[in-house]
């Protein structure tokens, strides 16, 4: 079955015409050594403007920067007019942000199936294990529960461990160490323990994986007290929130798409950590404030083009943070459009869209000129033909109509 699983997982991660291995070379070749970029730890706000700051542990999230709104320009300029920079694949920046927390800061260590010699299912650990050794790049058995726990006490007497979920729909077998303990201990301990710990993986409907393995699982988890969640969407915020997420001092749920592993974009040269609390502003506009994340970021992004063509401005916005909600910008947001449309992988039952709606509802209700509209996945188990799959999420197409109605 384990064999069958990493089939699966090595399989989807190939997914571009070259294979990982062809890439290695590329990889070497486009970044540059981890000595070069050390010094000045320079922070990255949502409008893609570099800021200098501490070097060091630096704390909470919160201390990282404020909130920001990207003045208007289209699309992720922000993020790809770094230069000098280099390109990286997303599994690639997940890495590089993994590998410059372990060379600062001896505690950081990573724990799962398959992450030391192999790599990992898709690659976000290759070539750790070598450098680092067996004790902090730890293979685990195939026992989600046992290695989660093991990782959350290692966390409680001073480490910062990574937890890795081959598939994040494992980790279901370990919901009762990531709320009874992750969530909790630093409250019923009486502060008297912090649990820094990351727990990320794959997860989201990928190609016709079956159902088992196209989980969504953020609307499980954003109910746990105590943990926050963030979902990553490009390269540059990928090794951003992963790096923020090692430094926080609390648990971080770490969602990452199975479909976006092999996509590439230019990120800075210098050390940069994103804030965990923080949306980003894709792009900024009048008319309509679309909230998406993760995937359905570039279902959004290419329903604009046919809205824009169209005659409407829709300003979107990743919200990224999971839990808590960056209510400072989608407020902002909100004021300016009048409109909101949620745009979700997610189930619609219980899902984020459900809680973001009734945030909004409760907080800007008095500047809403219509309903909130939230489009999310059908609630079915995904199916395996790919035909049937596509019917489930939503789709472009779906987005501009549903924009149209807003407008009306």
């Amino acid at each position: 079955m384990a064999a069958i699983i990493q089939g699966i997982g090595a399989a989807t991660a190939l997914t571009s015409a070259n294979s990982l291995d062809t890439k290695k070379s590329l990889f070497a070749n486009s970044r540059r050594s981890l000595s070069e970029r050390k010094g000045r730890l320079f922070v990255a706000r949502s409008d893609g403007r570099l800021s200098s700051g501490l070097n060091g542990r630096g704390g909470r999230a919160e201390q990282l920067i404020t909130n920001a709104v990207a003045a208007k320009e289209d699309a992720a300029a922000a993020s790809t007019s770094f230069k000098p920079g280099h390109e990286l694949l997303l599994f690639e920046a997940l890495r590089e942000g993994l590998e410059e927390e372990m060379d600062r800061d001896p505690t950081v260590c990573v724990m799962g199936e398959d992450v030391g010699h192999y790599g990992g299912s898709y690659k976000v650990t290759k070539g750790l294990a070598p450098k680092y050794g067996d004790l902090r790049v730890l293979d685990t058995p195939i026992a989600e529960n046992s290695f989660t726990g093991m990782g959350i006490g290692a966390a409680m007497t001073g480490l910062r461990p990574v937890i890795e979920g081959m598939n994040m729909g494992f980790l279901l077998l370990a919901f009762n160490q990531i709320s009874n303990n992750c969530g909790m201990l630093h409250y019923t301990s009486g502060g008297q323990f912090k649990i820094p710990v990351v727990i990320r993986g794959p997860g989201g409907v990928g190609r016709q994986l079956g159902a088992e393995h196209s989980q969504r699982l953020e609307s499980y988890f954003q109910s746990i007290p105590g943990i926050q969640m963030v979902a990553c969407s490009t390269p540059y915020n990928a090794k951003g929130l992963m790096k923020a997420a090692i430094k926080s001092d609390n648990p971080v749920i770490l969602f990452e798409h199975v479909l976006l592993y092999n996509l590439k974009e230019r990120i800075p040269d210098e050390e940069y950590v994103l804030n965990l609390e923080e949306a980003e502003m894709v792009r900024p506009g009048e008319h309509v404030t679309i909230l998406t994340y993760s995937r359905m970021r570039y279902h959004v992004m290419q329903a604009a083009k046919t809205l824009v063509n169209k005659g409407y401005d829709p300003e979107v916005i990743d919200i990224r943070s999971l839990k808590p909600f960056d209510l400072y910008t989608i407020g902002k947001s909100v004021k300016k459009t009048h409109r909101v449309l949620i745009v979700e992988e997610c189930m619609r039952t219980g899902g984020i869209g459900a809680s973001l709606t009734a945030a909004i509802t409760e907080n800007f209700h008095d500047y809403l000129d219509a309903p909130i509209v939230c489009l999310s996945s059908q609630d079915v188990p995904t199916p395996y033909a790919g035909t049937l799959e596509n019917w489930t999420v939503v789709q472009p197409p779906q987005i501009v109509t549903a924009v149209e109605q807003l407008c009306q």
